[in-house]
């Protein structure tokens, strides 16, 4: 069953990380689309990154939206400029809305960020990337992770679940973990190069095709179709989380261009959705 509902109502497009958004757990966690905002072409409507070229007043004025939509503050929004790498952040009270309306007050050069304080709210920004969620509901701390191919092979899944551990004591076989839409194996080819990486994340051997196609398949050409949900959940699994602990999304961002942002489908010059995670405050 697909773990990311797509929120049927007016005002910002979401899906929602159903499981994770009982009442009783305290958590919002979700997704957001591209439509419902304020944005213009090539950015419409609702672009939630300020790197890409967009109106930044839009770009503000869609955060906002989003937040509010979720019974938060465009102060709570809180977020890093991403790099492809797998450094983490730790965000208390001091940190909340750190890069909520600017790149420079942003978290620098961090891809994962962790909290436990109720009322941050956690986001990070895609166009095809894999957005990864945690929640460790018996420390009830929460994170994210932008996980795209060089942060995955750098194994920004598995660093995670040190970092939860060190900093809140989560247990692995505690923490829940989603995968949200990305780009899928379907639509995401990529080079020897890439491949030279992903290999020496230890996948099963290619003799062993059953194994194999659930993480790339080769075209025999030099290119390769790359399934980095997949890769993501085997590095979640060997760190300690459990199976029946992660949720894995069915959406590919470049099949369903009319709903999401895609680098690769738009040519480059797009908009970006955001992840979010946050604790309420009671």
């Amino acid at each position: 069953m697909e773990p990311f509902m797509k929120e049927d109502r007016q005002g910002p497009s979401s899906f929602i990380l159903k499981a994770w958004n009982e009442e009783s757990t305290g958590i919002t966690a979700g997704f957001s689309g591209r439509g419902g905002g304020v944005g213009a072409a090539p950015y419409d409507s609702l672009n939630l990154a300020l790197h890409v070229g967009d109106n930044p007043e839009d770009v503000i004025a869609n955060r906002k939206l989003v937040a509010e939509s979720l019974g938060f503050s465009l102060e709570d929004w809180t977020c890093a400029e991403q790099v492809h790498g797998s450094d983490i952040a730790v965000i208390g009270p001091t940190e909340r809305g750190r890069g909520n309306i600017d790149r420079q007050s942003a978290i620098q050069d961090t891809d994962g960020l962790l909290t436990n304080t109720p009322g941050v709210l956690l986001t990070s920004y895609y166009a095809d990337c894999v957005p990864l969620y945690f929640w460790d509901p018996v420390n009830q701390a929460v994170g994210l992770a932008h996980a795209g191919w060089k942060g995955t092979v750098a194994g920004i899944a598995s660093r995670m679940a040190e970092k939860m551990a060190e900093e809140f004591g989560s247990r692995a076989k505690d923490i829940r973990a989603a995968i949200g839409p990305s780009i899928g194996q379907c639509c995401y080819e990529v080079d020897e190069k890439v491949m030279l990486k992903v290999r020496d994340l230890g996948l099963p051997a290619p003799g062993n095709e059953s194994d194999t196609d659930l993480f790339y398949t080769d075209k025999k050409n030099g290119k390769f179709m790359l399934n980095l949900k997949e890769i993501n959940r085997h590095i979640m699994i060997k760190a300690g989380i459990l199976t029946d602990h992660i949720e894995c999304t069915s959406w590919c961002t470049s099949c369903r261009n009319e709903l999401f942002f895609s680098y690769r489908k738009d040519g480059g010059t797009t908009g970006r959705m955001a992840s979010w995670i946050g604790v309420r405050k009671r």
